[in-house]
């Protein structure tokens, strides 16, 4: 007599037996072709990228900077929430060390908040391309401009201050 874990063995293993024996009897120019096309279209966007004007470069080359600080700043912070991930979802994990990592994640997310809030704030308000990194007491900003101006300086050290109830030690880089 056949029970169900045998019948569902056995029709498994006839399933995977099909395919197993489709994909070794298929042509192989099939998979060529896949492999030919991905290759050509590679290509024909590094052709493009390589082409493209030289203005469109410097563009971007000035905005960099900031951009480049984001991106370090981002993948920090993902490496931290994936170690904090880690102790939340390991078993040999206590409850206090899960609540810590928990909470720390939550300090991390809302720490990247308020630093895009006050760039939005900065754009909005005083129309500057900045960067902000915040840790504890201390906030970073770093501007995207040539000109170092003290006047320019002290706005932005109000206007961030202004969203704080205590006082935070903050720092201006002028930055091209």
């Amino acid at each position: 007599m056949i029970n169900k874990k045998n019948l569902w063995f056995l029709t498994l293993f006839s399933l995977i037996l099909v395919l197993s024996i489709y994909y070794i009897t298929m042509p192989s120019e099939l998979l060529m072709t896949t492999k030919e096309k991905v290759s050509n279209i590679t290509s024909q966007k590094e052709k493009e990228k390589n082409t493209k004007n030289k203005e469109i470069v410097k563009e971007i080359k000035e905005a960099d900077i900031l951009s480049a600080m984001r991106i370090e700043s981002d993948s920090v912070m993902k490496e931290e929430i994936d170690k904090l991930q880690l102790v939340i979802n390991d078993e040999k994990s206590t409850v206090d060390d899960k609540n810590k990592a928990y909470d720390k994640m939550k300090e991390i997310n809302n720490n990247r908040a308020k630093e895009e809030d006050l760039e939005k704030k900065l754009k909005e308000d005083l129309n500057l391309d900045s960067y902000i990194k915040m840790e504890d007491n201390k906030i970073t900003v770093t501007i995207n401009s040539s000109e170092h101006d003290s006047g320019i300086a002290n706005k932005i050290m109000r206007s961030i201050q202004s969203n704080f109830d205590e006082s935070k030690y903050i720092t201006v880089k002028f930055q091209k």
